[in-house]
């Protein structure tokens, strides 16, 4: 079946209170990647962190590869950054025997070179313990107490960790092309891993959205699987005793949801019937993933954002700070006191 739109997904606290506008400009989206190492000082790929404005990290790759005069492929990055903001993202770039280039000369009014140092090893995707964010909300209107109460509820109880809508295309469109590709329309490689995320996404936040509804979000539910806060260890549990059930009101570790694909989905008794429930309404998509050799994988349900931090400024600004685990949406937060 065709996806015409995707869905609002349902929130935590109460529904948004506040309407406002955000990225009207740069730097009203500030996003500071940390990696989850520290370079060594020495080998044949240079790390670069760079601050960019404006502008793509694909765009920035290929004009270091060209800078540089390697292959594009030499050049590499940890995550994917927004264009519409003020963005400081890790890249290396591959120099065997080679000494670095003047990297200043590599900056422009919308390129800065923050640091560099070498390391034995090419950058790898996902290899980040977070992001940190500051967003600025403008034509901010709605209810201040209500909005501070949510934020604060947000602070000590985390979020329920959706994909972010960018993760879908516009209007949903990349779990249409998802479904057309499973149905034997050719695409390339990049739009191919694309949509398997995309249909992934889709099915991993139709399983939330229902723990959501049915308050089990950040609840323990027999046979669930649990991730601890910060790592990528899991332990699964049939049935939830005290223990369980203190650390998850501690934040210490949290639910997971499947990641639809092949394989053990690794949870069993009411976790397994509800997952398996979603997955029967979208079976083409669970199929497809499948037949697509994708391996089945979990992901946590809740992300905790203990440093929020917020100000208002004026009766028509909202300042926010935060920092969330590699994988998680800033828009996650903002979805849960704002209409986006």
């Amino acid at each position: 079946m065709p996806y015409s739109n995707i869905p609002d997904w349902p929130a935590v606290y109460g529904g948004p209170s506040a309407t406002g506008d955000i990225r009207t400009l740069p730097e009203d989206f500030i996003v500071d990647e940390q990696l989850s190492f520290e370079p060594s000082g020495s080998g044949e790929h240079a790390f670069l962190y760079i601050q960019k404005t404006g502008e793509n990290t694909e765009y920035v790759a290929r004009m270091l590869a060209r800078f540089a005069g390697v292959r594009q492929r030499d050049v590499s990055v940890a995550g994917l950054k927004d264009r519409h903001a003020i963005t400081s993202q890790w890249f290396s770039v591959w120099l065997p025997g080679k000494q670095d280039p003047d990297w200043t000369q590599f900056e422009s009014d919308s390129i800065k070179v923050l640091q560099t140092v070498r390391h034995a090893r090419k950058l790898k995707r996902g290899v980040l313990s977070g992001n940190r964010f500051k967003l600025t909300i403008r034509n901010w209107q709605g209810d201040k107490a209500k909005t501070a109460e949510q934020l604060q509820a947000i602070k000590e109880h985390g979020i329920a960790n959706y994909f972010g809508s960018q993760r879908f295309g516009n209007q949903g469109q990349n779990i249409n092309k998802a479904l057309a590709m499973f149905q034997g329309a050719k695409v390339g490689r990049e739009q191919r891993s694309i949509y398997l995320s995309a249909a992934r996404s889709y099915l991993f936040n139709l399983i939330l959205g229902y723990r959501v509804t049915h308050q089990l979000w950040n609840q323990p539910v027999a046979g669930d699987t649990y991730s601890f806060d910060g790592g990528h260890s899991s332990f699964k549990s049939e049935q939830p005793d005290d223990e369980i059930v203190r650390r998850l009101q501690a934040g210490i570790i949290h639910p997971t949801g499947a990641l639809w694909g092949k394989g053990d989905p690794g949870v069993s008794a009411e976790t397994l019937a509800i997952e398996q429930k979603i997955i029967a309404d979208h079976t083409e998509l669970a199929q497809g993933l499948i037949a697509s050799d994708v391996d089945l994988d979990r992901r946590a349900l809740r992300v905790n954002v203990p440093d929020l931090l917020w100000q208002f400024d004026g009766e028509d600004v909202l300042v926010l700070e935060f920092t969330l685990p590699a994988g998680s949406y800033a828009t996650a937060v903002l979805r849960e006191i704002m209409q986006l």
